[in-house]
């Protein structure tokens, strides 16, 4: 008999199938449909800081004395006036998941700055989350900026959240680091109890007619999970905080590849938004037919088999790859 059960910031969980952040999990009765199919957690719809700050000038306080510093990349953030700003209603939410499934629910924060993020982690665990999601979501379009500037940014959130709840807390990164190894190592030392990899951002397209930019969704493909796959597996054995691979998982054999690198869970979304809650059950199901063939008992049996770290051929993750492609 093949056993499912995984531990994410330690965190039991009956399978490594982790719903991520959605409309999806906005819905009380689609939070039991996920948990009914098998998930092993669910991560509620990101609360964003727009809907929480009510001042448009709050858009500046990101550094000390920068007002300015954001002005160009503001048309990008929608208006407040399209957020539903009371809180309350998440916060009931929260409560009401964790009355009606026995599913660890983790909430999740969408924001860029650090004012509201340490009182709303609170209120969070409060309201009897398990875990909190830390989705940091900041554009630095100012050349005055430096990559150094932000990542300190990150890192002090983290702290500030972290000196407030109790409960683990996961940080879902964006690709676009310079050295991310050095970043998932902070972040770490920081405290965090999971990180996510990676955020899925949907960029604006421009409308050649209208002149004007305009709002794009297109969703993931399998094809997408190859970016945070490499780096989960590098980071397998790097840093001890729990791995989510985010982006990309459609199949059990995506979900698979994802525990091999070395992630603890493999977030859906996409998938469940094309074919339903129910292809939950599919995966948990296709999984464990898979694990059997290849002769694994347990998640922990196959966990970073194929991690940069127990690979045969670490090389794959590095230049070698990239040189034997293209070099052809």
């Amino acid at each position: 008999m093949v056993a499912l059960t995984t531990t994410y910031m330690g965190l039991n969980l009956r399978s490594p199938i982790v719903p991520s952040a959605s409309p999806l999990t906005r819905d009380l009765e689609s939070i039991r449909a996920m948990a009914a199919a098998g998930a092993g957690a669910i991560t509620l719809h990101s609360l964003f800081e727009e809907q929480i700050e009510h001042e448009v000038q709050l858009l500046g306080t990101v550094f000390d004395g920068s007002e300015n510093i954001y002005a160009e990349s503001l048309d990008f953030f929608p208006k407040l006036t399209e957020f539903r700003r009371d809180e309350r209603d998440y916060l009931k939410l929260i409560e009401a998941a964790k009355a009606a499934v026995d599913t660890p629910i983790i909430a999740s924060l969408n924001g860029y700055s650090a004012g509201g993020w340490t009182r709303y982690a609170r209120l969070f665990q409060e309201a009897g989350a398990d875990a909190v999601e830390l989705n940091i979501y900041y554009i630095p379009t100012n050349p005055r900026v430096s990559s150094a500037v932000v990542e300190d940014m990150i890192v002090d959130i983290l702290r500030e959240v972290k000196a407030q709840v109790r409960i683990p807390v996961a940080v879902k990164l964006s690709p676009y680091f310079s050295a991310m190894a050095n970043m998932a190592k902070r972040l770490e030392e920081a405290g965090a109890d999971g990180l996510v990899l990676f955020n899925r951002f949907y960029q604006p397209d421009l409308d050649i007619k209208a002149l004007e930019t305009k709002r794009t969704l297109t969703l993931s493909t399998s094809a997408e999970m190859l970016l945070p796959l490499r780096w989960i597996a590098i980071l397998y054995g790097q840093v001890q905080t729990s791995l989510a691979l985010t982006t990309g998982i459609h199949t059990a054999g995506d979900v698979m590849k994802a525990l091999l690198a070395g992630a603890d869970v493999a977030n859906v979304c996409s998938v469940l938004l094309h074919e339903g809650v129910g292809k939950i059950t599919e995966l948990v199901s296709e999984l464990s037919i898979l694990m059997s063939a290849r002769g694994y008992n347990s998640i922990e049996d196959m966990k970073g088999v194929l991690s940069h770290k127990n690979t045969p051929y670490p090389e794959a993750f590095e230049r070698a790859n990239y040189v034997k492609l293209v070099g052809q």
